[in-house]
């Protein structure tokens, strides 16, 4: 492997990913071998870590290795779930379908990912924006103005007086109060990248009010889909549900497929096991995996799942703007209000003595 040293600090891209499947999945279907068509997109890619990637897969494959087999070295740039089934789709001779269903699942995954993204972009420049305002205010603006308040003679309010106090706080401390939000922030990103930190961080989404359900609607899309491309490609439910687990972000969800792993080993079936997580999986989608279980059309009752919460995702993420914004408004207008208030009230008592 002849990587450049940059390249083993940089990523493969989604969109890279899906143009990737998509075009092998033709090229295959038009009768291009393998590791013909593995070099021809490695020169159309512009992105160099793929490029080499893919260089190096094709000459393996030429050497006699297996799709599968050759991408194990790069499991952690294009996730276990994706080097599973390209092994089950040479094991079964149905490569190019499961090359496509793959192009499917990245591609929808990849667009729910963008469209939380996107919708989160916003209310995020708002709160940037208000904090850099309030660091403004608060370090060049209010002093100028609670040196003139000291100098009055009158009775300030209590918004003054906390104001004053703040400003002369962060005049005085600036600095240490710098450092310590710096390590504290240290401290609890760490600490929420542990285990522990991460399982807790993670049970507490599911219990604020609309992150929740938007916690649930991603985890539950992106799981119904990767049982059902998994289930679809014959590989056992054991492993499938071991996979699954790997490829969802949260980790109560985790250890829910984990602990479906070691159950469906001891016989019990997977909306039984599920029927003990009420709180993340609901009754409608429990019974829904009963009624694939019974009549052995688990992997198409999963798709359609994953459809309804993909498009459950997409409503929310639309509507959410409409929620975030009066929230967002109204902290604003708070903040200026009580900056406002504090600022004015001392100025009417002075013309009211003079």
């Amino acid at each position: 492997m002849n990587f450049n040293f940059l390249n083993k600090y940089q990523k493969v891209p989604a969109t890279a990913k899906i143009f990737l499947l998509q075009n092998i999945s033709v090229m295959l279907k038009a009768g291009i071998s393998l590791s013909e068509a593995l070099k021809s997109l490695a020169d159309q890619t512009k992105n160099r870590k793929l490029r080499d990637i893919l260089l190096d897969v094709a000459d393996k494959i030429k050497q006699g290795k297996s799709f599968g087999e050759s991408m194990v070295p790069y499991q952690k740039d294009f996730g276990e779930l994706f080097i599973n089934m390209i092994k089950a789709g040479e094991a079964s001779g149905r490569l190019e379908d499961v090359l496509m269903e793959l192009y499917i699942q990245n591609k929808k995954d990849h667009t729910l990912v963008t469209k939380i993204r996107n919708a989160l972009t916003y209310p995020a420049i708002i709160v940037v924006a208000m904090a850099v305002i309030g660091s403004i205010m608060v370090v060049f603006v209010l002093p100028t103005m609670t040196k003139m308040f000291k100098d009055m003679d009158v009775k300030l309010p209590l918004t003054t007086q906390l104001l004053i106090f703040l400003s002369d706080f962060i005049q005085k401390n600036g600095i240490y109060l710098l450092v310590g939000i710096i390590v504290i922030a240290i401290i609890l990103i760490r600490g929420l990248k542990s285990k522990s930190g991460k399982h807790f961080s993670d049970s507490l989404m599911l219990k604020i009010p609309v992150l929740s359900n938007i916690v649930k609607q991603v985890n539950l899309a992106r799981a119904s889909r990767s049982l059902s491309a998994l289930i679809q490609t014959d590989i056992a439910i054991v492993e499938t549900l071991t996979i699954t687990s790997k490829v969802l972000g949260n980790s109560v969800y985790k250890a829910a497929f984990l602990d479906a792993a070691e159950k469906v080993k001891k016989g019990q079936k997977l909306a039984s096991i599920f029927k003990e997580y009420p709180n993340i999986f609901p009754s409608s989608v429990i019974q829904m995996i009963s009624v694939g279980e019974e009549t052995g059309a688990l992997d198409s009752i999963l798709k359609n799942l994953a459809d309804f919460y993909e498009e459950e995702v997409t409503e929310t993420m639309n509507n959410l703007p409409t929620i975030i914004e009066p929230v967002l408004m109204l902290l604003i207008g708070s903040a200026v209000g009580l900056i406002a208030v504090s600022i004015m009230l001392p100025m009417y008592s002075l013309t009211q003595n003079m």
